[in-house]
């Protein structure tokens, strides 16, 4: 049989074994046409067989088929972005020219292919986001000619082979979330010309080999999400590993200083090393003008002292900055007013459960673009500055549990994108601002435990959003209105310990999405609403402590005697 005609036979084979076609993509595959004119085929112009095999994001459905070993002379292949299943036939290792072998995101299962080491030219092999499993074949380890590997989001698990080390021509390593387990091999240091190397979320243990640090060719470490690696990094990592860009290190073990030579890190666009072992301080960073991201919470940085945020201010050089993370660690001192010269492309400033004192600086208001603010557990002192209503594009806002005082300032009313707003567990005082009901976006409210007085605005109750509502511990008056009823997505109220009188109305029996209610501690009276016993979701029912009369109810939530309590203030 002639070759050209057995590509053909072949092509028509991989169609059979298509069980669904949604745009028709292979309608042209049949003898009205020459093969070389079928959809997603190239074909050679001397001998007119088949080069490339590109049936890309299709939405494809079915196997594939063994008779793809027939086509000798594919050099690419690329199916990526459909809905294959099964196997990856080990025919394929029958393509003596494959140079090219794209396969990600499908459902492929089952195991590579040992044979697929016979394709001795492959630069590409791209087989991430399927179910694959089993182990990597250490035969892969003679693809000598291989620039690219990526093995990402499958189900492998065993031991990284130490022949992945012999790919000497190898740029990309992409190995993150299988199952991948033990240490990283120190073969992997001979891989003079990788530029990524990604192996996080896997559950890879013991320390990074030394011999990957002198991989001056790399521009991307990702080792982060693996739990169990551990170890120090060494202080010159950012000079023997100039061309790094990113690296990820978070949720691991890792411990000691974050080295020295980051403040040599030119070209550093993120360091990314939250939930570690780090201590010690923050090396300065006035030199690191392209970095765009800093992930260094959960860790054990700074010691509370004075000077521990100092590695704020040399962040005013990183004209690109988008996030600082930095919260769960010891950091004292107080925050630096040059934090209102970060860059204007800042998104996310997080310095919570830290020891930070002190005023929030008024120049927070130029950050324009800032989404998340989150100072929360420190020992914040002082107002909160008018200026933090230009932030029109926060989003969320935690400043609870510190010592601020004052009032909510009436210029939140400009935060019109706000969905969380955590103010709790502070000294504030006064009146709780009627501009708050313009916040149509806003889904958790927490004004807990404060010393806020006056009725709850109206206004507060003409937001459908609202999801958590806290007003507890406060010195607040006044009626619950029948408006709460208008707040069908609450899963949380609780206005505990104030002042508030009256009935609590029936129409809080149409909030049937309530797991949380507290009204204890106040002077509610008259019966407990029976449309209570609608809210089949409820788990934490608190009403003590009020001036209740008649008969409780007795069904729904009230036929549990642990949801149900006991009120005093009845008696």
């Amino acid at each position: 049989m002639r070759g050209n005609e057995t590509d053909r036979l072949s092509l028509l084979a991989c169609k059979s074994l298509i069980r669904d076609d949604p745009f028709g993509a292979l309608d042209s595959w049949n003898d009205t046409l020459h093969f070389c004119e079928w959809r997603g085929i190239t074909c050679g112009r001397r001998h007119q067989r088949v080069t490339v095999l590109d049936l890309q994001s299709l939405k494809l459905a079915g196997t594939i088929a063994p008779h793809i070993g027939n086509l000798s002379f594919l050099r690419i292949v690329n199916i990526s972005n459909n809905e294959f299943t099964g196997e990856i036939p080990p025919a394929i290792g029958y393509l003596k020219r494959l140079q090219m072998l794209e396969l990600f995101n499908n459902s492929l299962n089952g195991a590579i292919p040992p044979y697929l080491s016979n394709c001795s030219g492959l630069i590409f092999i791209g087989i991430g986001g399927n179910q694959l499993v089993g182990e990597i074949p250490k035969e892969l380890g003679s693809l000598t000619e291989l620039q690219y590997l990526g093995i990402h989001r499958n189900h492998f698990i065993g031991k990284i082979p130490a022949s992945i080390g012999n790919l000497s021509s190898l740029n990309v390593l992409s190995a993150a979330y299988n199952g991948l387990y033990g240490s990283i091999p120190d073969s992997l240091g001979r891989l003079k010309h990788i530029r990524f190397l990604g192996l996080s979320s896997n559950n890879l243990f013991g320390t990074i080999p030394l011999s990957t640090f002198n991989l001056s060719t790399l521009t991307i470490l990702d080792l982060g999400a693996n739990n169990e690696l551990r170890g120090s990094l060494p202080p010159d990592l950012f000079i023997t590993l100039p061309n790094l860009q990113h690296i990820v290190l978070g949720s691991n073990n890792f411990s000691g200083p974050i080295p020295t030579s980051i403040s040599n890190a030119s070209n550093l666009l993120s360091f990314q090393a939250p939930t570690n072992q780090f201590s010690g301080s923050v090396p300065s960073l006035s030199k690191l003008h392209k970095l765009q991201q800093l992930y260094i919470g959960a860790n054990c940085l700074g010691t509370g002292g004075a000077n521990d945020l100092n590695f704020l201010r040399s962040l005013v050089n990183a004209t690109g900055l988008r996030s600082v993370a930095a919260g769960a660690n010891y950091f004292g001192g107080k925050l630096p007013e040059t934090i209102g010269n970060f860059s204007m492309d800042l998104t996310e400033f997080s310095m919570a459960n830290n020891q930070i004192y002190g005023e929030i600086p008024c120049a927070i208001g130029n950050l324009v673009n800032l989404e998340l603010f989150s100072l929360s557990n420190n020992q914040i002192s002082g107002i909160i500055p008018r200026s933090l209503g230009k932030l029109q594009k926060l989003v969320n806002w935690y400043l609870h549990q510190n010592q601020l005082t004052g009032r909510i300032p009436s210029s939140v009313d400009n935060l019109t994108q706000l969905s969380i707003l955590y103010l709790g567990t502070n000294f504030m005082e006064g009146k709780i601002p009627t501009s708050l009901g313009m916040l149509q976006r806003l889904v958790v409210l927490d004004l807990s435990n404060n010393n806020i007085t006056g009725p709850v605005p109206i206004e507060i109750f003409g937001l459908p959003s609202l999801y958590a509502l806290d007003f507890s511990g406060n010195n607040l008056v006044g009626i619950l209105p029948f408006q709460v009823g208008n707040l069908i997505n609450l899963e949380v109220l609780n206005v505990s310990d104030n002042q508030f009188l009256g009935n609590i109305p029936a129409t809080l029996g149409a909030c049937i999405r309530l797991e949380e209610l507290g009204t204890r501690g106040n002077r509610f009276q008259g019966d407990i609403p029976r449309s209570l016993e609608n809210l089949n979701l409820l788990q934490i029912l608190n009403l003590s402590y009020n001036h209740f009369e008649g008969m409780a109810p007795v069904n729904g939530v009230f036929k549990n005697a642990r949801t149900r309590s006991h009120d005093p203030g009845a008696d």
